[in-house]
């Protein structure tokens, strides 16, 4: 029965952090990308506005960003859990 509870507070906190990873890159892509271009489309970065900047590698630097954090985070919560690799 523990073992049951255990198993579904891991999924639980993998899937909410699969939520939450997946917003922040939607919002970093299609949100500052295309939706919310024309807010941000006035600060200068890297020669360019903000807005093309995401569209074109800010988004990819986010996602990479969320690749990391993604697998740090796991390990926490593998050790957290009890199902750690070591």
């Amino acid at each position: 029965m523990e073992d049951d509870k255990s198993g579904a507070a891991y999924w639980k906190a993998n899937v909410r952090l699969i939520y939450i990873s997946l917003a922040i890159w939607a919002l970093a892509s299609f949100g500052f990308g295309i939706l919310l271009r024309p807010l941000v489309a006035g600060i200068p970065i890297g020669g360019t506005d903000l807005g093309f900047w995401f569209a074109q590698q800010g988004s990819i630097l986010v996602f990479l960003a969320l690749i990391f954090f993604y697998a740090w985070r796991m390990n926490q919560l593998d050790r957290e859990f009890g199902v750690d690799e070591e």
